[in-house]
């Protein structure tokens, strides 16, 4: 039986970007079977330098970070402004079926990589880009990060915290993983189009707009301006009570949802203990409970603080009653589920030391899980890459000397 081939084998990446968003989409291509390069400037991606903003040991040594957005690439370095680096860049290009970049515009254009020009002599090239808040309007040329373009601008921080409370300590990359896969995701769809008729296609994914669509849902809601829809509001009178965390006997936190209110309240008020609540018409319907939403919070966050975590969710077990325990990130890298569904993976790094790793949440059923190594070292494939494109190594060592490229080399 012949050996199931990854859905992109044979398919060629090039890289051209920092940080996380964009290293998240080809980090995923790269988990699909696609050859993935990614070229760095000669100091190397800044993403290596933020140990301190995580906790870890500094350097390459033990870069889960760095290892989380590149498993699966090949890297090396290029110091595309410089006429010989840039000459290699361009064939790195002309080899690829994807182009993908977080640089801005202006930069892309004074290197001539930005989509206009490199179309023009690969009409098949898919060209994936990363921008902070989109292709046109007023602020198109921005910086942007997740913090500022997608939790602070997009809505998020904004909105979704407790009133009496102030706005979340938002966590680096969660936005960027979303622009990551939504990227992906067009960049598969251009080049199945590439593949048919020949042309390919920009695919813009913003973290701004990224972030508008995933609060989209209620977004859409708050302009009938109904209370419960003006966010940030108070925990306490959101539309449905049956919703909300609540703090247990032992100070857990549990998650209920029950969007079906009308549905499920009879049956929680079971599973709670409080069956003289069934039909109660302060409460019930949802219609009658939005005029008593205080006293309803009231009587669930009582009852619920009765039980330990253990005693209510064995309750939501036996009613079969959707729930979540609110976990630490402690116990989710200890989560049986976790392990046994393949969202986690041991990767072992040059000092020894064995860590758990986040696999892309997509899964097959007839394709293997790819490998999760380390992150290459700055300049690890430098030599490899070049030479595959027809460099001797006479060539690869003068560029090397000239500071046009560098070979491997550690972050110490």
């Amino acid at each position: 039986m012949s050996e199931i081939r990854r859905p992109l084998e044979g398919v060629k990446v090039v890289e051209l970007a920092t940080f996380i968003a964009a290293g998240c989409c080809t980090r995923y291509l790269a988990d699909l079977g696609a050859e993935v390069i990614k070229v760095e400037s000669p100091s190397g991606d800044p993403l290596r330098f933020t140990a301190v903003n995580e906790g870890r040991p500094y350097g390459d040594a033990e870069d889960t970070t760095f290892t989380l957005e590149n498993t699966g690439k090949k890297c090396i370095t290029l110091n595309t402004k410089s006429e010989n680096g840039r000459e290699a860049m361009e064939k790195l290009i002309a080899k690829a079926d994807i182009f993908v970049t977080n640089v801005r515009k202006k930069g892309l254009e004074r290197m001539g990589l930005d989509y206009e020009s490199l179309k023009v002599k690969y009409p098949k090239l898919v060209y994936g880009f990363v921008s902070g808040y989109g292709e046109k309007g007023p602020d198109k040329d921005l910086p942007g990060f997740d913090f500022t373009a997608y939790f602070a601008r997009g809505g998020v921080m904004g909105t979704m915290f407790d009133v009496d409370s102030m706005p979340m300590s938002a966590v680096a990359g969660f936005g960027d993983h979303q622009v990551g896969m939504y990227l992906a995701s067009g960049i598969l769809a251009a080049l199945y189009r590439a593949r048919e008729t020949g042309k390919g296609d920009q695919v813009t994914v913003s973290l701004y707009h990224t972030a508008v669509w995933d609060v989209s849902l209620y977004l859409q809601a708050s302009q009938y301006g109904d209370p419960s829809t003006q966010y940030p509001i108070s925990r306490k009178l959101t539309a449905n009570p049956l919703n909300v965390s609540h703090k247990t006997k032992d100070g857990k936190w549990i998650q209920i949802s029950m969007p079906r209110y009308d549905f499920h309240y009879p049956l929680f008020m079971k599973t709670i203990e409080r069956e003289d609540l069934v039909g109660d018409e302060r409460f019930y319907p949802q219609t009658n409970l939005q005029s008593n939403l205080l006293e309803f919070y009231q009587i669930l966050d009582d009852e619920i603080g009765k039980y330990t975590l253990e005693e209510m969710c064995k309750r939501m077990d036996d009613a079969d009653l959707p729930y979540a325990v609110c976990q630490t990130w402690d116990q989710v890298l200890a989560d049986p589920q976790a392990w046994e569904s393949d969202i986690l993976a041991k990767v072992k790094f040059p000092n020894g030391n064995e860590r758990s790793m986040v696999r892309t949440p997509v899964i097959f059923s007839e394709t293997p899980l790819p490998a999760y190594e380390r992150g290459g070292f700055i300049g690890e494939h430098t030599k490899e890459v070049l030479k595959n494109l027809g460099y001797s190594d006479e060539q690869v060592e003068a560029m090397i000397a000239a500071g046009e490229a560098t070979d491997v080399k550690r972050v110490q």
